[in-house]
């Protein structure tokens, strides 16, 4: 059983969620990432913003959404693929002052099988009075959710962006490239 199934049981190597470079499609996910996860789907993480960075954006804890993809490690992988990440997101430890991004576990959303046909990953409005669905305020407590590693900006990055940055309306992150031009960092 996959790990980005919210029914599998824990086996101590939790997904990733990323909201950046590492999407399917950005620059980073082919070099960090193929060939390393088992399962990739669209994903949601509650109760932050994202905010623009210098070619690549920055979750922080707030009254927000942000869009991503959640993915497995694949099998026997997960230490490395770990410690690749760890190092491009310049994790260095728990609340080391040179940290660039923390890594927390958070709850993850993960919409449902009908709507991921629906416009953006993660998007599109349940039928009303379908069975089991609704706002995540109406969902059962851990109903459609997993935990995971999500890559957080730092506090000192947070203090940064909380004065002076720029939020990502609707918590998707897009290169910011042309149509056909070659992809940012």
């Amino acid at each position: 059983m996959s790990t980005l199934d919210p029914a599998s049981p824990p086996t101590g190597e939790l997904p990733f969620f990323v909201y950046g470079t590492l999407l399917p499609g950005e620059p980073n996910h082919d070099l960090f990432l193929r060939g390393r996860t088992s399962g990739e789907r669209a994903a949601v993480l509650p109760r932050a913003l994202l905010y623009d960075g210098p070619g690549y954006p920055y979750a922080i804890d707030g009254h927000g959404r942000v869009h991503g993809t959640l993915l497995a490690a694949a099998p026997g992988v997960y230490e490395e693929l770990l410690g690749l990440l760890d190092h491009l997101e310049e994790y260095l430890g728990p609340g080391h002052p040179r940290n660039l991004y923390e890594r927390v576990v958070r709850e993850i959303e993960l919409p449902g099988e009908e709507q991921a046909g629906k416009g953006q990953p993660g998007e599109g409005t349940p039928e009303e009075g379908a069975p089991g669905e609704g706002t995540p305020e109406e969902r059962a407590p851990g109903e459609g959710t997993v935990r995971a590693w999500v890559y957080l900006a730092a506090a000192a990055v947070t203090r940064s962006l909380r004065t002076g940055g720029i939020v990502i309306d609707g918590g998707r992150w897009v290169t910011r490239r042309p149509p056909g031009g070659p992809r940012t960092p």
